[in-house]
């Protein structure tokens, strides 16, 4: 006969694994959706203790003193030091108003006698805001005529030129678009919203002229700019790659709420020529990047997703913040619990390299390689070997064991970055720069079509790439909307090169 006293406690022992489990997925949540968004784990104690969650019972002390209320007081009345305001408003238009006495009062109250100026004294200072206006500008052009070629019989006539327009046969000025995308795409502000706002000024400009109208910018101008960007992009030898969803309306045999994914490209953050790439893709597949880096040989930084691997003749280098975030996810609820050991120990661990990164950061990238080799290296190495050990007792599916299998699964991709200089540690700038596009989506929640979601992407990528060079976005697109049509750049493709950002004309008009 079967021993049922064993059966009942190999059934209790795996109802209570499942209910660690499901504890641990709870808690998980609830930090999720209602804990911090920070990834700053500074608050991690020498002792090895936690403070990330529960700062008010960790930094409680009943020694402490109370605070002299009058210093209290006295700092929160103290001015602001000298100059500080001054500096804020330096490179605003400034112009005096003085408040004067009308002529006619002039005139003494004791005596009745007239009074002269002697002196003004200053009062303070202000910021007035000045709104929006609209301008309509009627283009006429002269005609001239030969009057000697007309006494001939031969007559001539020529006609002033004319600067083409951004947009054929529409009210659209280089101006009017750039404020479009600075607006949706710097801003976050929807079409429906700015249709609201063109209204107040007087104009009633519906979001499907304003679609169209960025549609055909990207069509005609933008898109060949971007093209060049992408070529230029893959010349470098290091790239950051990262991608997040985007719900796209109108795809061929596809539903509406299937998610789509706007990939972002990256050169390195101390590239000379850096650029700020974004396509948009319908689907997440690892032949989306395959494509994109046909034939590219570098190192690619990224997260651990499986798309990047069938990537050839690339060096992949994976993410250490993601890594720690998969430690600090392991946490539990109460830090101060024994289960919290290890994890915070992985985190202690990780943020060593961080430390010493901060300290190479700005050195020559051979001298930064060196140093990493002696510093940093043993580190790794007894990092793994410690995470080997510690990953044999957890619970299977757990985070911790997640945590622990994602650092064991990648160990090489992990240690990449030590053969270059140029490689970094974090893929946190790719997830920076598309940041942006994240907290907009929040207002526009998706694209109308495939070609809008393509648009949006190009644009991104000039107001990104601007950004990063040093730009104001909307001054580049407006100078590119404003010299380039007209221009010959499809039988000159090097024409394109003077709309690239870091060309020296443009970082003259467009700071």
């Amino acid at each position: 006969m079967p021993d049922t006293g064993q059966e009942y406690k190999k059934q209790i022992k795996e109802l209570e694994q499942q209910i660690r489990l499901l504890k641990e997925q709870v808690d998980f949540l609830t930090r999720k959706l209602y804990g911090t968004k920070s990834e700053k784990t500074s608050a991690l104690e020498t002792e090895g203790q936690m403070s990330l969650f529960n700062e008010i019972e960790t930094c409680a002390d009943p020694k402490a003193q109370e605070p002299d209320l009058a210093a209290v007081e006295k700092h929160l009345r103290k001015r602001k030091y000298a100059g500080q305001r001054e500096k804020l408003i330096k490179d605003i238009p400034r112009c005096k108003v003085l408040h004067t006495i009308a002529e006619s009062e002039q005139v003494c109250e004791r005596c009745g006698g007239a009074m002269i100026k002697v002196g003004e004294e200053f009062v303070r200072t202000e910021v007035q805001f000045i709104p929006a206006s609209l301008k309509v500008i009627d283009h006429y052009r002269e005609t001239y005529e030969c009057r000697a070629c007309r006494k001939n019989g031969t007559p001539y006539m020529e006609k002033s030129p004319v600067p083409h327009p951004p947009v054929m046969h529409s009210l659209a000025s280089a101006s009017t678009i750039a404020w479009l995308i600075h607006q949706k795409f710097e801003l976050g502000i929807p079409l429906y919203r700015q249709e609201k706002e063109w209204e107040a000024l007087g104009l009633s400009l519906s979001r499907a002229t304003m679609s169209n109208w960025l549609l055909c910018v990207c069509r005609d101008r933008l898109s060949h700019v971007v093209s060049h960007l992408r070529q230029e992009l893959l010349k470098q030898g290091h790239l950051h790659i990262d991608e997040t969803h985007v719900q796209v309306l109108k795809e061929p045999e596809r539903k509406n709420t299937s998610d789509s994914y706007m990939w972002v490209y990256c050169s390195i953050r101390d590239q000379a020529r850096p650029v700020r790439y974004f396509e948009y893709q319908p689907g997440r597949g690892g032949k989306y990047p395959e494509a994109f880096l046909k034939g590219y040989t570098g190192y690619i930084h990224t997260d651990a997703y499986s798309g990047y691997n069938g990537v050839k003749g690339v060096t992949g280098c994976l993410c250490y913040t993601h890594l720690r975030r998969a430690f600090v996810d392991a946490l539990p609820k109460d830090i101060h619990d024994p289960k919290a050991s290890k994890p915070a120990e992985a985190i202690l661990r990780l943020n060593k390299l961080f430390e010493i990164e901060k300290e190479l950061d700005g050195f020559p990238p051979e001298q930064k390689r060196k140093e990493r080799i002696n510093r940093e290296k043993p580190l790794l190495e007894a990092f793994w070997s410690w995470a080997e050990k510690s990953a044999v007792s957890e619970l299977p599916k757990s985070k911790l064991h997640t945590a622990f299998q994602y650092t064991l699964n990648n160990r090489q991709e992990f240690f990449n970055y030590l053969e270059d200089g140029n490689c970094s540690i974090s893929n946190s700038l790719a997830e920076n720069c598309i940041r942006p596009f994240v907290i907009g989506r929040k207002n526009w929640l998706f694209a109308g079509s495939p070609k809008g979601a393509a648009a949006s992407a190009g644009i991104d990528t000039l107001v990104e790439t601007a950004k990063a060079n040093g730009l104001d976005a909307m001054k580049y697109i407006k100078y590119i909307l404003s010299d380039m049509p007209g221009s010959t750049f499809l039988e000159n493709p090097e024409y394109l090169d003077d709309y690239l950002p870091w060309d020296p004309m443009v970082q003259e008009r467009c700071r």
